[in-house]
Formats: C-alpha cells, structure tokens, sequence
C-alpha cells in the first residue's frame, strides 16, 4: 500500500492538488500545525492542498520517503520537525537538507508543562524531538555540574528522571493528565489543544525563540519561564560549560527547523509556493486564526529559511556533537551516531558570544 502511495504521487499529473507530506500520524503535533497551516495557504494558492501522513519511528521513515522519492513531484512539499533535525544531527538517516529549498518555516518554541504541587521524581515519556527536555531537566536539577561535564549530566538524569518508553502522544498526553506522568512537552499549536485548558498543569520552562543573531530570547506567548533565564535564577549565574554547548546546539537544531516546509531543489514551483506563503502571512484573517491556534511566531520565508538552515548547520562542533551522542547513548539509550562528516571548521562568533540583549531588555545567554 506504501508503495503504491508513493507511485501516485510521483507519477501525479501536473494539475494534480499540491500535497504536503507529514511524517507522522494524524493528531501528532506536526500534523495540527499543517493542517492550521494549509488550510490558510491553499486559499493564496487557489489550489487545494492535502496531506498525507507517513507515521514512522522520530519520522525519520517518512522524510527518508520524500528524499528518495517524494521530491522529485513537483507539486509535493515536505513539513519537517524538530525531531527531523535532532535526528539529523545523531542518526544514520537518507535525508539531507542541503538538497532542498525551503519555502518557509515559523520560528517556534517547545513548551514543557508539570503537574502543580508535585514533588516526585520526575516521570516523562519518551517521544521524537525531546533530547533538549531531557538536557534542560538535568541541568535545572543539578546545577553547574551537569552544565559543564556531560558525565556528571549523565548520572544527574539517571538518578531523578524516569524516562518512560512505548508511549504514544495521545498516550503521553491522557498519562500526563491521569497523573501517571508528572511532565510533558508540545509545540505551541498541540500545547494549547490539549495542556493549556487542563487547571492541573502549570509552564515549567521553554527553551526560547532563535534569532538571527543564532541566540535565543524570550518567547512572548510564554514569557519569563526560558531555560537560561529560570537557571540563572536558581544558580545565580548563567549556564556555561560542555554540556550546555551541546545542548544549545541541540535545541537550536530542534526549534530552529521545527516546523519548516521544503521543496526539491529546482522545484518550479517554489517560487509560487513562496509568493502564496507572504500572501498568507500578510493576510490578516489568515494571521489570526494561526495566531488563535498557535501563538504569535514569526515566519522566516525563501532565502531567509535557506540561510537559518546554513547557520545551523555551521553551529556543529566536534565536542558539542560527542557530548550530545554521549548523552544520548548513556542517558537515554539511544542508538545515536558521531556523524563526523557534518563538522564545520569554523564556528560564527554569534553562536559563541556569551550575550545577547533581547527585546524585553534581558541579557539571555544562548
């Protein structure tokens, strides 16, 4: 039946509907933020757009389709994660996002949410994309340590969270709400449809939005609760060490490509998909409804998603790529690769500058 899903739409005739491809199930978050978003594009295209989901393990199986096939249908676009781009950085996978242009991506968050008035260990399930949860927490926990050695992060996560495997996110998300999971996490859009209206759970952190400076500020829908700003708080200073460097690029990678829309490169179409997004994103109607449904983000269009993708990219350093993969293996039992073939020689001073003012007038670190 795959295979001949990916047959139709190789093989569709050039009026055939526009398709977005989503790899994951319906519901997941991924899949809410596309359908939000395409049903406001689809009316600056004056063409219908479906989506068709290729539910895999991290949705590492379904954008590995869209490289090896899907791509080359001129009317097929590819809705990337985050966890696409964690995955990226640690796992032997097919796609590659030098070989795609990109038609825009909004600049997103991940929230983290607790249960109020609980103090037990902390129980959080396991799902695609979360490795910068599980570094934040180690850190918040354990303080300097952690920040600056990896294996002290390591034994820190070992010893207060248990890391619970095997759940689905309609799974994670009932667990959360019964009490079984103390923890939970989501993208803006599936944060509001199933956390934000439950009286039980509270914002425990957020990561940040990543500027185009390659630091991270303060996210305006959730104010005052990002990770640097909550640790400084605790510690009285600001994080700064080995592991927190794998961290940030870790998180950068995971929140700076969260949600992204990609296109083979070459595609005739691109620059139609391009105009058709402005259009959207300069509508008002449109802005509000996503707003109402995900938050007020900004978008990075064309070129401009090409460049954020570059400045990622030139984030990678060796040590911060070992310690991530480290932590991966040991913490959290992930079969993670060292990918020595993504190292830059050169790392942008933005991403090593140790500050940064952000609009609020906080200096943010990271």
């Amino acid at each position: 039946m795959k295979k001949l899903l990916i047959l139709m739409l190789v093989s569709a005739p050039v009026f055939a509907d526009y398709t977005m491809v989503i790899p994951q199930k319906v519901g997941g978050g991924t899949s809410v933020w596309a359908s939000i978003v395409a049903k406001e594009l689809e009316k600056q295209l004056d063409e219908k757009i479906r989506l068709v989901h290729i539910p895999s393990a991290r949705g590492i199986g379904g954008f590995n389709k869209f490289h090896n096939n899907l791509r080359f249908d001129d009317k097929t676009i590819m809705v990337s994660h985050g966890g696409n781009g964690v995955s990226f950085l640690q796992e032997n996978v097919e796609y590659n996002y030098a070989d795609y242009e990109s038609i825009g991506l909004m600049n997103l968050n991940i929230i983290v949410g607790r249960l109020k008035d609980n103090n037990d260990k902390i129980k959080f399930a396991f799902g695609s994309g979360q490795v910068p949860e599980a570094m934040a927490m180690s850190m918040l926990i354990c303080g300097e340590p952690s920040v600056k050695d990896t294996e002290q992060a390591i034994d820190c996560f070992r010893d207060n969270v248990t890391w619970v495997k095997g759940m689905k996110g309609n799974e994670r998300r009932l667990a959360f709400k019964r009490g079984e999971l103390n923890v939970t996490r989501e993208n803006p859009a599936a944060y509001k449809k199933h956390v934000e209206s439950f009286a039980g759970a509270e914002v425990w952190f957020t990561h940040g939005i990543l500027n185009d400076l390659g630091f991270h500020e303060d996210d305006i829908n959730y104010p005052n609760v990002q990770f640097e700003l909550l640790y400084e708080q605790k510690y009285g200073k600001a994080p700064e060490g080995e592991f927190y460097d794998a961290y940030k690029l870790t998180k950068s990678f995971r929140d700076g490509l969260q949600k992204a829309l990609w296109v083979n490169a070459g595609n005739p179409n691109k620059d139609k998909l391009i105009e058709a997004l402005r259009r959207m994103t300069n509508n008002p109607e449109s802005t509000n409804r996503i707003m109402q449904k995900v938050g007020d983000y900004d978008w990075v269009i064309g070129d401009e998603g090409d460049d954020m993708r570059d400045t990622l990219m030139s984030f990678i350093t060796e040590d911060a790529l070992k310690n991530l993969v480290e932590f991966n293996q040991k913490a959290l039992d992930l079969k993670s690769v060292y990918k020595e073939e993504l190292i830059y020689e050169e790392l942008p001073e933005s991403f090593i500058s140790p500050q940064v003012p952000t609009f609020n007038g906080n200096l943010i670190r990271g």
